[in-house]
């Protein structure tokens, strides 16, 4: 009698890798570990907290490291032993060795890893590499199919982490002919106009539900207090727009995003902010749960 219910267990993913025959998902939680995250976490880190809570999910291997651990904790080692990397930073991005960044934005191309960048990793090294490198795939998809194996390609932005735009700044990325099968791209910015750190509730619209990322979450949600970001979020389209964010006071944004990058998948989830308990609530771990599971099948 206990078979068919260990059967429908496997199928939806909710009992352990071990007991469905699968090997278990391997997450590494990344966070530079700023100080004032313990105003919101218990006197704990951010990335602690999360950590702590996917440590509690069946099917799921998860390790926590950080800025200050040995080699920024991404050594080559470490991320050989993880499928998905969840990333928190903020405040010290360009403390990220270059070389370090190219290691998990190469394995995310490679298809050994993926990436899930929260809040304003939207600065993060790996993601602005890995943002790069699918405008340059998205400019050559672009062009007509006789040039692309004889097109001459000129990138520009190629440093855009701590420069911001205003709401009229022309959107990056974008493409321009040069002539003479000379094409120009400009990098995108990977930011947006505008924020305010008042932690007013982001309402939340789920775009997707079929999606797995979505599983267990509503139509609509709050994520009780954060800060706001507004459009428009200067990266290249997402392959899928899984939540949608909007404000009380009329602002918006695409908060749950989705790129293929090579052989690689990339997850943006916007909702954070290192004083307010986002990562205590039901919804945003319910999110990075799915993330991870989803990321990191094999």
């Amino acid at each position: 009698m206990k078979l068919p219910f260990l059967f429908a267990a496997c199928l939806i993913g909710s009992l352990s890798a071990g007991l469905c025959g699968s090997a278990p998902i391997r997450v590494l939680v990344w966070d530079e570990q700023q100080p004032q995250q313990k105003t919101a976490y218990g006197d704990r880190f951010l990335g602690e907290t999360i950590a702590d809570f996917l440590r509690q999910r069946p099917g799921l291997v998860v390790r926590a490291t950080s800025m200050n651990s040995p080699g920024q904790g991404l050594e080559p080692a470490s991320l050989d032993q993880a499928d998905v990397l969840i990333w928190w930073g903020h405040l010290r991005h360009q403390e990220v060795l270059d070389a370090n960044a190219e290691l998990v934005a190469r394995r995310v191309m490679d298809g050994k890893l993926a990436l899930i960048a929260l809040h304003s990793a939207h600065w993060a090294k790996p993601f602005v590499r890995l943002m790069q490198e699918r405008s340059k795939s998205d400019a050559l998809a672009q062009i007509p199919r006789s040039q692309r194996a004889t097109a001459r390609w000129e990138f520009t932005n190629a440093q855009p982490i701590g420069r911001g735009v205003k709401p009229d700044t022309a959107l990056t990325p974008s493409l321009t002919a040069l002539g003479d099968g000379a094409w120009r791209v400009v990098l995108p910015q990977c930011v947006f106009p505008s924020w305010r750190a008042d932690g007013e509730p982001g309402r939340m619209t789920t775009l997707a539900p079929r999606h797995p990322i979505a599983v267990g979450l509503p139509k609509h949600w709050d994520v009780k207090h954060t800060e706001m970001y507004n459009e428009p979020f200067h990266v290249p389209p997402p392959d899928l727009v899984v939540f949608e964010e909007k404000w009380d006071k009329g602002e918006h944004f695409r908060s749950g995003c989705v790129w293929k990058v090579g052989r690689g998948r990339v997850f943006y989830f916007r909702p954070g902010h290192e004083t307010f308990p986002v990562y205590q609530q039901r919804e945003p771990l319910q999110v990075l749960e799915n993330a991870a599971r989803w990321l990191g099948k094999k």
